[in-house]
C-alpha cells in the first residue's frame, strides 16, 4: 500500500465513522490539499503536526467533524491558519462563498497557492487582523483560535443578524461562557468524536440575541 492509499483509507474510513457523503472527487483534492500543506511546513513551518497520517486525523477529520452543522452560503473563517477549518469545508461543500482570515503573511501566501492548485472557486484569503476585516457572514468559524470572548469582541460584527458563530474548541470550555459578549449567546453545545483523535473536541454554537 503506498503512503497516498494509506493515507485515502484512513480519510475514507474517518469519512464513513463521521456520516458524511461528500462530493465525487472531494477525497482525493482532500489528499492533494494535505500533500500541499505537508510540502509547504517542511519550508514555512506553517503547522505542528509534520506526520502524514496525524495531518489526515488532526485537520482533515477534524475540520470534517463540523460539517453537519455549517450553514449558509457564506462563510469567514477566522485564524484560518493554514486553512482549517476553511479550505476542508470548501473541499468538502463547494459552492459558497468562502473567506480566510489570517494575520500571517506566510500562511496567507500558502493560502493562496493552495486556492490556485487546487482550484477553489469562490474562496479568497486575506491578510488581516480579525477586526479590521468587512462585511457579515452567514456562517464563521473559528478553530483554536482565541477564548470566546475575544473572538466575538474582534469578529463579532463579521456574523449577519440570522448567521450562526462555530466555536471549535478542546475541552468543554465553561469557563469561558460568562465572558461572551452581550448580543451573543450559546445556541447548543456538541460533543465531537474524531475518529483517531483521543483528545476532547467540542463545538460551540453561537448566534445573536
Amino acid at each position: 500500500m503506498t503512503t497516498r492509499d494509506a493515507l485515502q483509507a484512513r480519510l475514507e474510513q474517518g469519512i464513513a465513522t463521521l456520516g458524511l457523503q461528500l462530493p465525487a472527487g472531494a477525497v482525493p483534492r482532500l489528499l492533494d490539499y494535505q500533500a500541499l500543506l505537508e510540502r509547504w511546513n517542511a519550508a514555512y513551518n506553517l503547522t505542528a503536526v509534520r506526520d502524514p497520517a496525524e495531518m489526515v486525523t488532526r485537520h482533515l477529520l477534524d475540520s470534517l467533524a463540523i460539517l453537519p452543522y455549517v450553514q449558509g452560503e457564506t462563510l469567514a473563517d477566522l485564524g484560518t491558519g493554514p486553512g482549517l477549518p476553511g479550505v476542508v469545508l470548501a473541499i468538502a461543500a463547494p459552492g459558497r462563498e468562502i473567506l480566510l482570515v489570517d494575520s500571517n503573511g506566510k500562511k496567507v501566501r500558502f493560502l493562496r497557492e493552495a486556492i490556485r492548485a487546487l482550484k477553489l472557486d469562490g474562496v479568497r484569503a486575506v491578510q488581516s487582523r480579525v477586526e479590521d476585516v468587512a462585511g457579515q457572514y452567514d456562517c464563521v468559524t473559528a478553530r483554536a483560535f482565541a477564548s470566546l470572548a475575544d473572538m466575538l469582541g474582534w469578529g463579532g460584527h463579521l456574523l449577519a443578524p440570522d448567521g450562526i458563530w462555530l466555536a471549535m474548541k478542546g475541552k468543554r470550555p465553561d469557563d469561558e461562557l460568562p465572558g461572551i459578549p452581550a448580543g451573543f449567546e450559546v445556541r447548543g453545545t456538541h460533543e465531537l468524536v474524531v475518529p483517531g483523535l483521543p483528545a476532547e473536541r467540542h463545538l460551540l454554537v453561537l448566534g445573536r440575541v
